[in-house]
């Protein structure tokens, strides 16, 4: 195995995982998450040349994937179909990833606007300090940090208020 491949096969083990977790927070679907993170590795290959700090490895990664996803929605137009109400609200219940409390955070970050949900993402799943998330999205380190606090304000904002209209509180 030549060093172009052995440096491939070390980034593929260390950062697989995270990139699958981010991928399916970004789409929800978890056949779609590992198709990105197949693209994203397969890019990852043709352009491992260009990566030449080992510890820029995992930020590099991600904004291939964030790219690839967004790809998704530049070539891609989605053909809209009605369905009567109750067939959503059916199916939304059979899928066992979308009942309890981490079905109750997910449907609440979804809810955040992308301004705030992209950030906390790239923290809590990412693991990326604000410095890193600031480069990552061509923002301030300063603004970066006002919007993970205000993203925070409003998850647990959205939280209560789901909690509190299942206890019929509201």
């Amino acid at each position: 195995m030549n060093a172009r491949q052995h440096q491939f096969e070390a980034l593929t083990r260390a950062h697989a995982a995270d990139l699958f977790r981010f991928a399916w927070w970004l789409c929800g679907q978890e056949a779609l998450a590992h198709d990105l993170v197949q693209e994203t590795m397969l890019r990852a290959w043709k352009n491992i040349d260009s990566l030449r700090d080992a510890d820029a490895a995992k930020p590099w990664l991600l904004t291939i994937l964030r790219r690839e996803h967004a790809r998704l929605y530049e070539r891609k137009r989605l053909d809209l179909v009605e369905l009567e109400d109750n067939v959503a609200e059916n199916a939304a219940w059979a899928d066992p990833e979308r009942q309890g409390r981490t079905a109750e955070i997910r449907r609440a970050m979804w809810k955040l606007p992308k301004k705030y949900r992209e950030p906390l993402l790239l923290q809590t799943l990412g693991g990326f300090s604000c410095e890193e998330i600031a480069n990552e999205l061509g923002e301030k380190p300063g603004a970066v940090m006002t919007q993970l606090f205000r993203a925070r304000q409003q998850l647990k904002a959205l939280l209560d208020d789901d909690r509190e209209a299942a206890h019929g509180l509201s």
